[in-house]
């Protein structure tokens, strides 16, 4: 079984953008599971409100087990998070590698 990279990307209202690094700063020393390899967040080269964050697990089994991560505080943040990103503009994408 391969990795799995599961990423979401979207933009942000634009004066909301201290309070999202403030909540993606902290995301990134909190979101934790087991075999979650890594989560990172980007911003789009020349988009000052575009990001993305990807998550990087090492099988598909582990993909599908992070639904049943529970972690308070990270839901907290995630529900603030998701006050900040403009309506609509949220595209989701899961990559499955390719095993030779």
């Amino acid at each position: 079984m391969g990795r799995v990279i599961f990423s979401i990307r979207y933009d942000i209202i634009p004066e909301k953008k201290g309070e999202y690094q403030r909540i993606i700063k902290e995301l990134k020393n909190l979101v934790k599971a087991d075999g979650l390899e890594s989560y990172s967040a980007y911003k789009q080269k020349n988009k000052d409100t575009s990001y993305e964050e990807i998550y990087m697990f090492e099988s598909e089994e582990a993909y599908e087990n992070f639904d049943d991560y529970s972690d308070e505080r990270v839901d907290i943040l995630m529900t603030q998070l998701s006050e900040l990103i403009k309506q609509q503009s949220t595209h989701y994408s899961t990559l499955f590698e390719i095993n030779g």
